[in-house]
């Protein structure tokens, strides 16, 4: 007999509860990065390294004057771990640019060995990032964007044209 097929997250149809998944179950903690915390930032991650814990998100909020740079602190972290694959969660895609965060994303990785992820967003509080000195969009333009940002990442990772 052939294997069941294999179900991704969603609601029994048979009992219209729960969720099943093919996929595997993994954990994460999410950092917030203030300055002031830095001490306790790199004992929850490097805890969390030991622990088993599968991936930190480093929040990434620039126009926050009390906050690390994400992509100053993510290097940082990962040469202090040994396991522990580390993200943006998620990048700021208006004050970033995409070709730019392609190129230090592959480079994080390859530098890492393979333990850096590249979350990418069309950018919340409007007012912050205006105030920093980036684009103000609708939400229609920032999706619009979100899009073409991937469009040109994926572009810049492909053999077409790799950044690493």
């Amino acid at each position: 007999m052939g294997q069941p097929p294999q179900r991704r997250a969603g609601r029994d149809e048979g009992t219209g509860h729960g969720l099943t998944t093919a996929l595997p179950t993994r954990f994460g903690i999410s950092v917030i990065p203030a300055t002031e915390r830095l001490d306790r930032i790199r004992e929850l991650v490097r805890a969390g390294d030991r622990a088993g814990i599968d991936f930190a998100g480093i929040q990434d909020h620039p126009y926050q004057r009390h906050f690390l740079d994400t992509w100053s602190l993510i290097p940082a972290l990962l040469a202090e771990t040994e396991r522990i694959s580390l993200f943006t969660d998620v990048a700021n895609l208006p004050l970033r640019s995409p070709a730019v965060m392609a190129k230090a994303a592959a480079s994080i990785d390859v530098l890492s060995g393979g333990r850096f992820e590249l979350g990418l967003g069309a950018g919340g509080l409007p007012d912050l990032i205006a105030n920093f000195g980036g684009p103000r969009r609708t939400p229609a333009e920032s999706v619009d964007a979100l899009e073409e940002a991937i469009e040109v990442i994926r572009l810049l990772w492909s053999e077409e044209r790799s950044v690493s």
